[in-house]
């Protein structure tokens, strides 16, 4: 990743990995910033300036951590390390607010978080799951702060229940030769490489993403496959059943026998469309108003009877591709 600049609050630099960060990146320019979730100047920026904004990075304190009970994965969502992303996904949930959520936004209060989430499990009346990735991609992130190793190996020696979290990246190479003691879930995120291509610009390709999968899982990791966002193109069904077959050849059997499956149908927004009509102008647009529907305050999903579709067709396609892969839910 090459970045234009950084944008730091000055008490990050008071934490240890704030001041590697400073080291690591001196050559760029350092603009001090009052808060990580506040740049007047890039809020002025009109929205053909995202793919600009997208090359800064902005290092901060993590204050806020309001633990989200989720009943999929895992039983908590957990701001952690980092929030925003260098990819540019078309579709990313987090582009809610673009000004706010489009960087790459790291967090140097590691301990402080690590700490509360232990102490959270420690407390809990049955071992959590900890979902730590919802707010970023942290196999992205770890490229730029070393951050996963060193959360995966402290979680095995104090934690009693897991952690997870899902990627579209293929650098896992720091994970393989650590102690994770089975309690961090991978999870791989994958769609039909024309997707990929055009849709989740700057993102790790399938291959590259199945043989990271196939990697972690012979490491000892638990594992998960993610088909999501699906993304209902005019010949989906081709699409996503090559990639099932795709998967069905290419994923290694430990994967079919020890992995599990979620399906997350796409949802979009207005403020989306807005950002990606005028900044990616000759990008393949994912809304399709003939078959979505309002849901929301200016949100977007699949009509029902176009769910009802699409859910039969990859529960019958995994079925008989990849039988012995659980799904675990679709939303």
């Amino acid at each position: 990743m090459r970045f234009d600049g950084v944008y730091y609050e000055p008490a990050a630099l008071t934490y240890e990995l704030g001041r590697i960060l400073r080291k690591k990146y001196a050559d760029l320019p350092w603009t001090e910033i009052a808060s990580h979730n506040r740049i007047p100047e890039f809020s002025a920026l009109g929205n053909k300036e995202f793919p600009r904004l997208k090359r800064h990075l902005v290092v901060g304190v993590r204050k806020t951590h309001k633990y989200v009970p989720n009943r999929k994965v895992s039983d908590w969502l957990v701001p952690y390390t980092s929030s925003g992303c260098y990819a540019m996904c078309l579709y990313c949930y987090l582009v809610c607010n673009y000004n706010k959520c489009s960087y790459l936004r790291l967090f140097v209060n590691r301990e402080e978080m690590l700490d509360r989430l232990l102490q959270k499990d420690a407390g809990a009346p049955a071992p959590q799951t900890f979902e730590i990735g919802s707010n970023s991609d942290l196999v992205l992130e770890n490229a730029v702060t070393g951050n996963l190793p060193w959360t995966i190996e402290r979680f095995a020696r104090e934690g009693r229940g897991r952690l997870t979290f899902p990627t579209k990246f293929e650098m896992v190479q720091p994970l393989l030769d650590i102690n994770h003691g089975g309690k961090t879930v991978f999870r791989m995120s994958v769609n039909p490489p024309e997707i990929i291509r055009r849709i989740e610009i700057g993102t790790s390709p399938l291959d590259a993403r199945i043989r990271a999968l196939n990697t972690m899982c012979a490491a000892g990791y638990p594992v998960g496959l993610l088909l999501a966002p699906v993304i209902l193109l005019p010949d989906w069904k081709r699409l996503y059943g090559d990639l099932i077959d795709t998967l069905a050849d290419s994923l290694d059997a430990g994967v079919k026998r020890r992995g599990f499956i979620e399906i997350i149908l796409m949802t979009y927004s207005y403020v989306q469309n807005a950002i990606n009509t005028e900044a990616f102008p000759g990008a393949l647009q994912p809304y399709d108003p003939a078959l979505m529907t309002g849901r929301g305050r200016g949100k977007y999903c699949y009509r029902p009877e176009v769910r009802r579709e699409a859910e039969a067709f990859l529960r019958e396609k995994l079925a008989r591709s990849l039988g012995e892969m659980p799904v675990l839910y679709i939303a």
